[in-house]
């Protein structure tokens, strides 16, 4: 959820005092720098309540710049990156990797690449737990995640990725 307010002011509530260099190293982890610096007041552009003058990539990278920010404990994510093609999600992905190691992170997502490299996935089967394990385990032992994985990668279901 973006807040009305600056691009800064919106970020500050993950960490109210960070510096700006702070801010600016969180959007660039989060992917969103480049598209901050092409607006017109940059990390002082008035964000609209709800952040209805961006786009939904923008507000999830925003978001996810503030929770980088925030360096939480746990950390759950709801498809914060279902409008984000996968280069950026796995940019994104590695971002959290690095920046917050020790935090304990829940990422619901429809998108496999997202999550295959969990620790543990859980398939949901009509709201109930279908199987859990590694990507491994699940290609080898879940056909429902088998089946969601080869039609995202090889029937082109990927938004971004060719079909083919």
């Amino acid at each position: 959820m973006l807040f009305s307010g600056t691009i800064l002011e919106n970020l500050r509530w993950g960490k109210e005092d960070a510096t700006e260099e702070e801010c600016r190293q969180a959007c660039i982890q989060a992917q969103a720098d480049e598209f901050i610096q092409r607006l017109p007041d940059g990390y002082n552009t008035y964000i609209e309540q709800g952040g209805s003058n961006v786009s939904g990539g923008q507000k999830q990278r925003l978001c996810i710049a503030r929770a980088l920010l925030k360096k939480p404990k746990v950390l759950i994510l709801d498809d914060s990156t279902s409008a984000v093609d996968t280069a950026t999600d796995a940019r994104i992905r590695e971002a959290f990797a690095q920046a917050i190691p020790g935090t304990t992170k829940l990422i619901i997502a429809q998108r496999i690449s997202s999550v295959q490299n969990a620790d543990r996935i859980l398939v949901l089967d009509d709201g109930r737990i279908g199987a859990i394990g590694t990507h491994e385990q699940l290609m080898e032992s879940s056909p429902i995640y088998r089946e969601i994985y080869e039609a995202q990668t090889q029937g082109g279901g990927d938004f971004d990725q060719p079909n083919g």
